[in-house]
C-alpha cells in the first residue's frame, strides 16, 4: 500500500482559529464542510473555517456526529444521554439513555457511526466504563465493560476494527467487529502510548479523542501532552505533533480534501478553551461515509 507521507513534526505549526471562554470538545465536519465544536453548555458552528457562530445549547455537550439524514447525535454527560438534535439545533429526542440490564448510562463521552445505521459510544467512568453499540433497530448491546474511562472512539473504513482510547490506562484498545457491527472477541491492546515525565498539573498522559486518516493511521489527541500522536495501522508511534494546547481533547479532519486537522481543548477545564488547526496535508477518513 502506498501511504500519504506524513510531514515531520518540525514542519507542522499549530494555528489558532479561535479562543474560547470554555474548554472545547467534540469537533465534527458536516457535508458542507462546516465545523461544529462543543464548549461549555453550547455547540458552535465554524463557517468557512473563519467565523464561529452559536448553533445550539444543551447542558454538557461532548462527542458529536452527524447522521446521513442531517440530524445530529451528541453525547451529553449532564443529560446522561446521547441526544438527537435536528439540523436547526433543536433537541428532538434521546438516541441512548437510561438503563440496560444491570448498567445505567451515565456519562456518554464520544461516539462514531456505523454505515449500517447503528452507532457506538463510550460511557466514561473510572474502572466501570462501558462501550455500547446501538443497532439500527435501536437495540443496545454492550461490547465491553469495566474499562478505566473509555473515551475517544473510531471505526475503520472496512468497519471491521473499532478503536477506543482508555484514558486512565494511557492506551488504545482494539475491537474486532463482525458483519453485524458486534465485537467478535474481547478487546486487545492496540498501543501503549508515551508517558509524560512531568509532574503536577502537566503530568496527565490520557488519550482522549481519536480519528483515522485515509491510510488507516490513528491520530490520538493526547490530553496533557500538548500533542497529537499518530500511530501506524500496527499501533506503532510514527510522529508527534505539538498542538499548542495543554489539554488536547479531540481531533477531526476537515478543510479541502479533509487534509486539515482541527483540534479542540484548552488550558484547563472548564476554562479557557481554544480551537486550532494543523495543516498536515494528509487526508482524513470521512466520518460521514
Amino acid at each position: 500500500m502506498n501511504y500519504t507521507e506524513l510531514p515531520n513534526s518540525s514542519q507542522i505549526k499549530p494555528t489558532k482559529v479561535s479562543s474560547l471562554t470554555y474548554y472545547s470538545e467534540g469537533p465534527v465536519i458536516d457535508s458542507s464542510g462546516d465545523l461544529y465544536i462543543s464548549h461549555g453548555d453550547s455547540i458552535s458552528k465554524l463557517i468557512e473555517e473563519r467565523t464561529l457562530i452559536p448553533w445550539t445549547t444543551t447542558t454538557a455537550p461532548n462527542g458529536h456526529k452527524i447522521l446521513p439524514n442531517g440530524n445530529h447525535l451528541v453525547c451529553d454527560g449532564k443529560h446522561s444521554a446521547v441526544l438527537l438534535i435536528n439540523q436547526n439545533g433543536k433537541i428532538i429526542g434521546k438516541a441512548a439513555s437510561g438503563s440496560y440490564k444491570d448498567l445505567e448510562i451515565t456519562s456518554p463521552n464520544d461516539l462514531c457511526l456505523h454505515p449500517n445505521g447503528g452507532f457506538y459510544f463510550t460511557d466514561s467512568l473510572p474502572k466501570v466504563g462501558v462501550v455500547y453499540y446501538v443497532s439500527q433497530a435501536k437495540t443496545i448491546h454492550v461490547l465491553a465493560r469495566n474499562l478505566d474511562v473509555p473515551n475517544g472512539i473510531a471505526l475503520s473504513e472496512n468497519c471491521r476494527q473499532l478503536f477506543v482510547s482508555e484514558s486512565y490506562t494511557n492506551r488504545i484498545l482494539l475491537f474486532e467487529i463482525d458483519e453485524k457491527g458486534m465485537a467478535s472477541s474481547a478487546p486487545k491492546v492496540f498501543s501503549n502510548l508515551p508517558r509524560n515525565q512531568k509532574k503536577g498539573k502537566d503530568a496527565a498522559n490520557m488519550p482522549d479523542g481519536i480519528a483515522l486518516d485515509a491510510d488507516g493511521r490513528l491520530w490520538v489527541a493526547h490530553y496533557g501532552m500538548h500533542a497529537i500522536q499518530v500511530l501506524s495501522p500496527e499501533g506503532e508511534l510514527l510522529v508527534t505533533y505539538d498542538t499548542g494546547i495543554r489539554c488536547t481533547s479531540n481531533i477531526c479532519f476537515g478543510g479541502k480534501n479533509l487534509t486539515t486537522a482541527f483540534v479542540t481543548g484548552g488550558e484547563g477545564e472548564p476554562t479557557p478553551g481554544a480551537l486550532i488547526r494543523l495543516d498536515v496535508g494528509v487526508p482524513g477518513l470521512s466520518v460521514l461515509r
